[in-house]
């Protein structure tokens, strides 16, 4: 059955989505990916935080399992607060019962250091899956901030036009003209000064929140004049101005009339700007203006392993593991969406059909 003969657009284009391999390839990679970053602490690895002086900068070993694992129960069985915070310094409360779980059914053997360790004798592996979380909320977060801005703006300025939209669009114009590295910098050590930092905590609002918020803050502007621009093209048509002769005030049609018409863009767009959004992260991290320990992320792992580089030894463990998830997950989101920006495109509808 073609497109034409009733079937649904979101049905045709996931019919198209399915004939592009290797954005399925990507999607499931990007599926198994999140799915073992959330369950990180049900995995029997090692902590990412405790050091050990005899195996510091340590070559990968093979597969196996080690004796000593950590110890994360006290002598009834019970779950051991203090140890958890020692080897794991702070967890959430569902990363603390993930992690009971493990122990409770794996026991507490963990998997050897199969990627080498760091030079304070960490494991490899550990602190590239436990930078993985990090990692990826930070894209997620800041993605989102960026879609919420982006959308709201851009869709303001388009639906008003005139003077409005041109004062809109000017201030975008003069944030383009701005290098992106000089208003994250500004932005995180205004925010990071003692008393605005504390005034946030406060709030509950801790670094890392303020890190992906400032990211997110600044990533924004493409979006705002994609959405601007399809806005232009879509407020005169006649479903709009039925919307307008029923009564519904300006709010009402943009954001229930005008955007939902958008989320086939608006959704190719995120996931390219997702893969930004990451690189970014693991540029900043990398400077150390981002990420700061003890957290983890691939972006800090891959400075960390910069640092120990000397001329008369690479360990080349250091910085090819952490390189090697950014890499593949940034390929895996843009071909993600790549395969989306085709399917989702209405003049590929009936092609193939």
């Amino acid at each position: 059955m073609s497109a034409s003969n009733g079937t649904s657009l979101g049905r045709d284009a996931w019919k198209r989505l399915r004939k592009n391999y290797a954005a399925m390839a990507a999607m499931v990679f990007l599926a198994v990916l999140s799915s073992l970053s959330l369950l990180t602490p049900l995995l029997p690895l090692q902590s990412p935080y405790r050091t050990d002086a005899s195996r510091v900068l340590a070559a990968p070993v093979r597969l196996d399992w080690k004796s000593n694992g950590i110890q994360v129960l006290d002598q009834d069985g019970l779950f051991d607060r203090g140890r958890i915070s020692n080897e794991f310094q702070e967890l959430g409360f569902v990363s603390k019962m993930l992690l009971q779980i493990r122990v409770l059914a794996l026991g507490e053997g963990c998997v050897t250091s199969i990627l080498g360790t760091d030079e304070l004798g960490r494991d490899l592996l550990a602190r590239v899956f436990w930078g993985s979380r990090v990692s990826l909320l930070a894209a997620l977060v800041a993605t989102l901030v960026s879609l919420v801005i982006g959308v709201s703006y851009g869709a303001i300025a388009g639906y008003l036009g005139g003077h409005i939209d041109n004062l809109m669009m000017r201030f975008v114009d003069m944030l383009y003209s701005i290098p992106l590295i000089y208003v994250v910098i500004f932005l995180i050590t205004f925010l990071s000064q003692e008393k605005v930092s504390a005034a946030l905590e406060g709030y509950g609002i801790d670094r890392m929140t303020i890190f992906f918020l400032v990211i997110g803050a600044v990533f924004w502007l493409t979006m705002a004049r994609v959405v601007r621009g399809q806005v232009i093209a879509l407020k005169e048509e006649q479903f709009v101005e039925a919307a307008r002769a029923l009564g519904a005030n300006r709010g009402r049609v943009i954001f229930l009339h005008l955007v939902p018409n958008l989320f086939s863009v608006i959704i190719v767009y995120l996931t390219l700007t997702i893969p930004n959004v990451m690189l970014f992260e693991a540029f900043l991290s990398f400077l150390g203006l981002g990420v700061q320990a003890p957290d983890v992320s691939w972006g800090l792992l891959a400075n960390q392993g910069f640092r120990v580089i000397t001329p008369i030894r690479i360990f080349w463990w250091l910085i090819v593991f952490p390189g090697l998830a950014i890499g593949l997950t940034l390929f895996a989101l843009n071909f993600l969406g790549d395969g989306l920006r085709d399917a989702l495109d209405p003049r590929l509808k009936n092609q193939g059909s």
